[in-house]
């Protein structure tokens, strides 16, 4: 079974009721941190539970060390987890409101845990969910506490030392999921410093997704990623974006189009510009 793997709201409105179903909502926004929670208190799928970025999928900032979101302790997410009612042979579906940035960090903490099966994004999220017609409940999910036992996958991640090291090595694909502006140093609107890491590509997330919202088919996603790789290894691609969260888009779109799961710096650009003696890159 692939890693990576959509589901559509019909579907997904077919099998809401199957047991041992664990359905996720995402839902976030970085200029309104409680956009999310009031949002799923006004309406969600029948049967969600509320995955908040900062509160479950992330862990404690440390001014000046950290990035804005670092990824939580395994064993309070393993805990966390386990709250929503998932189980290790659980199906999950994740959604958000349609891009899939926030369902896609929830993905790739799932598989850096070990849950590589059974794990889907809601594709096109609830924009897709509202335009098909289907439903919001208001019900809180009747949830009974699940039994994941996952471990954390050290190769799925890349420190701020170590991917200093390989800078400048041949193989290194680094890939930037923050749009072309902020890439450039052109424009900054959350991060105290501007640019990029060097010898960085811009791979912005958005691009991974269609005109509607969806992800692009899995042929198109591949030539995306191919032109970004050239003739280097996919095994020595390295993803980061502002904080480690669109960046996991990027991870998950490369699954989709038959890649091997990549390496995450989890810290990055927020946590890059924390160290002086980093390099800093602008323009293209």
């Amino acid at each position: 079974m692939p890693i990576a793997q959509l589901i559509s709201p019909t579907t997904l409105e077919a099998r809401k009721e199957q047991p041992g179903l664990v359905i996720l909502d995402c839902r976030f926004a970085l200029e309104d941190p409680d956009y999310g929670q009031r949002s799923y208190a006004e309406g969600h799928i029948a049967g969600a539970s509320f995955a908040d970025l900062e509160r479950d999928l992330s862990g404690p900032v440390t001014k000046g060390v950290t990035g804005r979101h670092p990824l939580p302790e395994p064993a309070a997410l393993i805990e966390r987890l386990q709250s929503f009612g998932i189980n290790n042979d659980s199906d999950v579906v994740l959604y958000d409101d349609g891009p899939g940035a926030y369902a896609a960090r929830a993905w790739w903490l799932l598989a850096w845990l070990g849950k590589r099966d059974g794990v889907f994004i809601l594709d096109g999220g609830l924009k897709a969910w509202h335009a098909a017609g289907l439903p919001l409940s208001l019900d809180p999910p009747a949830t009974v506490r699940g039994n994941f036992s996952g471990h954390p996958d050290k190769t799925l991640l890349l420190g701020a030392e170590q991917l200093q090291q390989r800078l400048g090595q041949p193989g290194l694909t680094l890939l930037d999921a923050r749009a072309l502006p902020r890439f450039k140093g052109e424009l900054e609107p959350i991060d105290p410093i501007a640019g990029h890491i060097p010898g960085a590509q811009c791979a912005a997330f958005t691009d991974n997704l269609g005109s509607d919202g969806r992800f692009l088919p899995a042929d198109q996603l591949r030539q995306r990623f191919a032109a970004k790789l050239g003739e280097r290894s996919p095994a020595d691609l390295v993803a980061y974006c502002g904080s480690g969260v669109t960046a996991c888009h990027n991870l998950f779109a490369l699954c989709l189009a038959g890649y091997p799961l990549g390496t995450l710096y989890a810290g990055s650009w927020s946590e890059w510009i924390n160290e002086p003696s980093r390099g800093i890159a602008t323009g293209e």
